[in-house]
């Protein structure tokens, strides 16, 4: 059965920092900074034949990708991290040689790539203030009686770029109705209600909620009826 790290990076060769200290299981050095677990043993590098390589953290995407291209041999390195439960990567480890030429590589071609990055930028901005938008005009059409600064509001906070905010689940991106109440429901939960007072006393979430869901609900009654009434002075009117 493969092991939670092989399970987490189907990459090739692996290399951990440990949180503890371990030492190999060979030559008995350490404390190790870097191991690899072969047999459910740990090793050393020298003793995993990769102790020539050489650490890149992460951060440069294309150093990292162009360096990985010009070794023959790397190692992704990874650390547990124990708040989130799962293995992240922290950075790979090359060759010498051929991360001096993907350093060259991404020199030769460090203009270009910054023209492209500031392209997406703009591109990413512009549909991220089309999105909110047409966000906030399904809060609208939910909630007719929410102000339209308010809805703005909403829909931005719930739609930011990688916040795993309702706004970016695939459901928000659907704009569908559920994800759309969740967003609204949120923002009343914690502007209009003493919900965050009460956290904050130590009362529990799930208490918490419950207290103030007579006036979330309020609120929303509110916003819904707003509309009805609209339709009905114009039904009216006619």
């Amino acid at each position: 059965m493969a092991s939670p790290v092989t399970s987490a990076f189907r990459t090739g060769l692996l290399v951990i920092q440990p949180l503890r200290r371990r030492h190999c299981a060979e030559c008995r050095g350490g404390p190790l900074s870097l191991l690899v677990v072969e047999d459910g043993a740990p090793r050393c590098l020298d003793c995993a034949d990769l102790g020539h390589l050489v650490f890149l953290p992460r951060g440069d995407t294309a150093l990292t990708r162009r360096s990985r291209e010009e070794s023959s041999l790397s190692a992704v390195v990874v650390r547990f991290n124990r708040r989130r439960g799962r293995y992240e990567r922290q950075g790979v480890l090359v060759e010498e040689a051929g991360l001096a030429r993907a350093e060259a590589r991404c020199l030769a071609d460090a203009e270009a790539r910054r023209r492209r990055r500031m392209r997406d930028v703009r591109r990413r901005a512009a549909e991220d203030v089309r999105f909110t938008e047409a966000f906030a005009a399904e809060i609208g059409r939910l909630f007719p009686g929410c102000p339209a600064e308010r809805a703005r509001a909403i829909a931005a906070h719930a739609s930011v770029r990688g916040s795993g905010r309702v706004g970016r689940s695939a459901a928000g991106r659907a704009f569908s109705e559920g994800a759309v109440i969740a967003a609204v429901v949120a923002s009343v939960r914690h502007v209009d209600t003493p919900y965050d007072h009460l956290l904050m006393s130590g009362v529990a979430r799930h208490e918490a909620r419950r207290r103030i869901a007579a006036g979330v609900e309020g609120v929303l009654a509110g916003w819904r009826s707003a509309g009805a009434e609209a339709d009905l002075a114009d039904a009216e009117a006619g």
